[in-house]
């Protein structure tokens, strides 16, 4: 038992044996008491390897390195870092904080925090809703791909039927593969085709697979994080001594990171790093909250907010060398195939050239084709598209056209060729771990908020399965040969301009809302240390301003464009422009744009007329019914002196001689 200490505040005696809350704590530690029985983390580096699998998923693999690569390479680098400081660590920190601080899922702690704001929670519960339909679908191809690694050759190795389908012929094995063995693509997304089985099968098992880790809720979903976090760690570092070993990686690290400086004063360079950053945090969809509201309130949230977005920018970066030391191996490959088969033509079609027994390199084919292209239709219509190597560089695709078309093709041409089903099966096993446990914080900030609120009051099991079902049923329509049509749809635009507006609500609520000063005693009480000035003057002004200029600049960018999108050519052999969407395919956007963020103004009008009333309890209202916690000694070394007027104006010289 600690020292008593008695002071007098307003008349009132005041006392308490033991280390508690300060006097402006907003919650008694009665509160910590009545959540004894909420679930918890088996221990601290279960819950952080839990954010980090949240925070960095195939957006850190596979969109990062090739927006370096579009935006400057090495001079993205500058933009992303100051995004990183003023919009994205801060707005992790708030969730962090405001989750461990009252310890509910995202549609109750802004209940809590003000009935009128319970809008931001359920639009955070619908995004993570519709994310998670499409993202598992991501993890059901990295499936159908890790199960065809088992063979030798792999089945994209080639062309089939020895240069009769033409189709492969005028693409590539891996091309021709993806399009057209995996998803059986249709010419457009009005063709939708029926259902895909192979595809369908491949989606249940993630689902599956999904449903078995979450069944037991963190208790099932931490154990499995140890690998799924983990794991992905292990591979990348076996790509990374595999691909720096490569011939031409020099290459391709330099086209990375040497900065084009000018491309600085493009703001939509500025634009993209920002949403990167913002985007591959996984802030504004409720994760976040749900898992920190399984910690204890005593837990440097602090801390945690700034190393994990560290991991998750350096796992960005050091996926970035990996990539590009492997493409810069595919470019060098690729422009010397082109070469030699511009040599082969030479040969058989100019006499000179093969008497004088001259030869194609890379400083001369242009000037050969220059002299003798007008003496021959072969050498006037080879296609020298891939002989450039800075050419098949600049080329570098992100998102499905790398993983599972420009990487899959560099890795059948790894030495020894026999190693191929190896790598194959690494790196699809890493790529659905990265999707794994992103998608257990994504289901989590789903689960989680309907459980606290009261929605779902029966076991959690019944709700996982339940949510795993409706979700592969809803998925179906990814299952279609147009598929893969309706999950750009989706990734475009579920999941990117909602969270916007999401995050730049919550940003306004904690801080103006709930109010800086009193974040700032939760963050006392639970870290020991208030916010400092870096804290303050991101949280009240350089992110909600961020946060406002990407928003316009978004709103500008898609009200001046035509939607459109891209598509499997099968006579071309090629992804070509397929023009506007039809007039569905575009309201499907707009729906998945406004959907979720019309929650935010719904539930205000219907709180405001009292047609939704919130019965539970508020902060405000514990704090009315609450007595101030009284200080120890031990807290009286963590305070300043001017907070501890707060408790007693009249006896302050009694509480400055306790202080040592």
């Amino acid at each position: 038992m600690g020292d008593e200490v008695i002071i007098e505040q307003n008349g009132v005696e005041l006392s308490n044996v033991e280390e508690g809350p300060t006097g402006k704590e907003k919650i008694d530690i009665e509160e910590d008491e009545s959540a004894e029985d909420r679930p918890a983390w088996d221990n601290k580096i279960q819950y952080l390897l839990s954010q980090i699998g949240f925070a960095v998923g195939l957006g850190n693999v596979w969109r990062f390195p090739y927006l370096c690569q579009r935006n400057g390479g090495g001079a993205f680098l500058i933009p992303y870092l100051i995004m990183l400081v003023i919009e994205g660590i801060p707005i992790f920190h708030l969730e962090l904080a405001i989750g461990q601080r009252i310890r509910k899922g995202s549609i109750d702690v802004w209940n809590q925090i003000n009935p009128l704001l319970g809008g931001v929670g359920v639009a955070m519960v619908a995004v993570s809703f519709l994310v998670a339909l499409y993202y598992n679908v991501i993890i059901g191809w990295c499936a159908f791909y890790f199960f065809n690694s088992f063979q030798a050759p792999l089945p994209w190795a080639t062309c089939p039927g020895n240069g009769t389908v033409l189709e492969c012929e005028k693409s590539s094995p891996t091309a021709y593969f993806w399009y057209r063995e995996a998803l059986d693509t249709s010419e457009s997304i009005e063709n939708g085709g029926g259902i895909n089985w192979k595809m369908m099968l491949c989606i249940f098992t993630a689902w599956l697979i999904v449903c078995v880790c979450m069944i037991k809720g963190i208790k099932s979903s931490g154990k499995a994080i140890y690998f799924t976090a983990t794991f992905p760690y292990v591979v990348l570092l076996i790509f990374f001594f595999r691909g720096v070993t490569l011939e031409g990686a020099g290459d391709g690290l330099a086209f990375l990171f040497i900065p084009r400086v000018e491309k600085l004063a493009d703001p939509i360079v500025w634009l993209e790093a920002a949403t990167q950053i913002f985007f591959s945090l996984s802030v504004a969809f409720g994760g976040l909250i749900s898992f920190s509201s399984y910690n204890p309130r005593k837990n440097n949230c602090t801390r945690d907010a700034v190393v994990v977005s560290i991991i998750n920018s350096g796992t960005s970066i050091f996926a970035s060398i990996v990539i590009f030391s492997v493409l810069g191996f595919k470019a060098l490959t690729d422009s010397r195939k082109c070469l030699q088969e511009f040599q082969v033509v030479m040969e058989n079609n100019v006499p000179d050239f093969a008497n004088n027994n001259m030869t194609v390199t890379a400083s001369n084919y242009m000037d050969l084709w220059g002299t003798y292209n007008t003496t021959d239709t072969a050498v006037r219509d080879f296609n020298f598209g891939y002989c450039s190597k800075e050419g098949n560089l600049n080329n570098a695709v992100g998102g499905t056209g790398l993983a599972f078309v420009v990487f899959t093709e560099a890795m059948n041409q790894f030495y020894p060729l026999e190693m191929g089903p190896f790598w194959s099966i690494l790196f699809f096993l890493m790529l659905a771990n990265l999707g794994l446990s992103s998608m257990f914080g994504t289901l989590e900030g789903v689960i989680t908020p309907l459980r606290d609120a009261g929605i779902w009051k029966w076991r959690k099991e019944f709700l996982v399965v339940l949510l795993c079902v409706v979700c592969f049923l809803i998925g179906l329509i990814f299952a279609q040969y147009s598929g893969s049509y309706w999950l750009d749809i989706f990734n475009d635009y579920s999941g990117t301009f909602p969270l916007l507006i999401i995050a730049f609500f919550e940003n306004i609520a904690i801080v103006y809302v709930y109010g800086l000063n009193r974040l700032s005693d939760d963050l006392l009480y639970m870290t020991g240390s208030r916010p400092n000035i870096y804290w303050k003057v991101t949280w009240m002004f350089l992110t909600p301003v961020s946060m406002l200029v990407i928003f316009g600049a978004t709103i500008y960018t898609e009200a001046t464009r035509t939607i459109t999108y891209k598509g499997w050519d099968s006579a071309l052999g090629q992804v070509v422009d397929k023009g506007p969407y039809p007039w569905w395919g575009e309201m499907m956007c707009y729906v998945l744009i406004c959907l979720p963020t019309l929650f935010i103004p719904l539930v205000f009008v219907l709180r405001l007329t009292g047609l939704m009333p919130y019965r539970g309890e508020t902060l405000k209202a514990k704090q009315k019914r609450t007595v101030p916690g009284a200080i120890s000694k031990q807290n009286l070394l963590k305070m300043r002196f001017s907070d501890l007027k707060a408790h007693s104006t009249e006896d302050s010289d009694s509480v400055k001689a306790m202080l040592p």
